[in-house]
């Protein structure tokens, strides 16, 4: 988790070293280091109770893919991988949108329902691949390809508009000072570290992304250890659709995690979990899912053009995973150290 920990530093470094009004300030006359050091960057101020700033807000739009990375980081730990979560982030926004304008529900019911649906969803794709052998890929490319097709028929393919400031909560609003997406997501990392470490839980998911025959023969029910990884994928994926649908208090079946399950893949192996199973770091998904979140900052700050905000991304990326690489930096810093020697 070395290699992303220090590119997300040196992106944070250069946010400070080059503030987005450094040649406003520059062609007016202003010295280049009282410009850094009014770079209000790392500033937080707090307003109303609630903390500001420009590191919040970017932990704040980072919360639905830590969510998606941190179910995905389960998944691919057993060898698989979960295209469906952008589906299904669009499915429970429908189902809460529909139960809150159409039904007089609690919001708690409304929740429930929601994630339920969600849940649902991501056993479909466990069965799927434990119990049928589908691959992964293809078994969650149809709900993925499905899932959104559902979330438009339940939206009839229009955006359902809504106000409830009990649900908007969950997007909006504030606990301890912190918007209260940011608390979800932390509440959500520390009930999963408790599982993978302190229960069985981890080995089982680990030993079968990492031999999944001797798992079967040393007893351990590899079927049920893929639907339940793929349910508890779905059901962040349906969390974050909600943070997403509360947010714009609204439900938008063609865009609502629309290619964020790439993102999410993304995020997860930055973070060091490999992609043949058997080796996660749930704390390296979120660090790869602030890093995609702070480049895509970066990049809209400084008014890069929209065509090119994907490449300036991949770049950075696919440098990070080469980094981590280990035969890259033995093919690249080998011949170099053997040189100097």
């Amino acid at each position: 988790m070395k290699w992303p920990l220090i590119a997300l530093g040196l992106v944070f470094l250069f946010n400070f070293l080059v503030p987005t009004d450094l040649s406003e300030k520059l062609s007016a006359g202003s010295n280049y280091f009282d410009v850094i050091l009014g770079n209000n960057f790392f500033h937080l101020q707090i307003k109303e109770g609630r903390l500001f700033g420009t590191l919040v807000d970017i932990f704040n739009r980072a919360a639905p893919v830590m969510l998606l990375s941190l179910g995905m980081t389960l998944v691919i730990a057993t060898g698989g991988v979960d295209l469906s979560v952008g589906a299904v982030m669009a499915i429970a926004g429908a189902v809460a949108a529909l139960l809150l304008t159409k039904t007089h529900l609690p919001v708690s019911a409304v929740i429930l329902i929601s994630l339920a649906a969600s849940f649902v969803t991501g056993i479909w794709n466990g069965a799927l691949v434990g119990f049928f052998s589908v691959p992964p890929i293809v078994a969650t490319l149809i709900l993925m390809v499905s899932g959104r097709g559902i979330a438009q028929l339940l939206t009839g393919g229009q955006i359902i508009t809504f106000r409830n400031e009990s649900f908007e909560f969950i997007g909006r609003g504030t606990f301890l000072g912190l918007p209260f997406s940011i608390t979800l997501t932390l509440i959500v990392f520390i009930i999963l570290l408790l599982l993978t470490h302190k229960t069985a839980t981890g080995l089982f998911v680990a030993s079968t992304g990492d031999n999944e025959t001797a798992s079967r023969y040393a007893g351990v029910n590899t079927r049920l250890v893929k639907v339940l990884v793929y349910a508890v994928c779905a059901l962040l994926a349906g969390l974050a659709g909600l943070i997403v649908t509360s947010d714009i208090t609204a439900a938008d079946a063609n865009n609502a995690g629309l290619w964020l399950e790439l993102d999410a893949i993304l995020a997860t192996v930055i973070g060091g979990t490999s992609l043949y199973g058997g080796r996660f770091y749930l704390l390296g998904s979120l660090v790869g899912a602030i890093l995609i979140q702070t480049l895509t900052t970066t990049i809209l700050t400084r008014g890069v053009a929209v065509e090119w905000t994907l490449v300036v991304k991949a770049i950075v990326i696919i440098g990070v995973c080469l980094l981590q690489s280990e035969q890259f930096r033995k093919k690249v810093f080998a011949p170099r150290r053997r040189s100097i020697a």
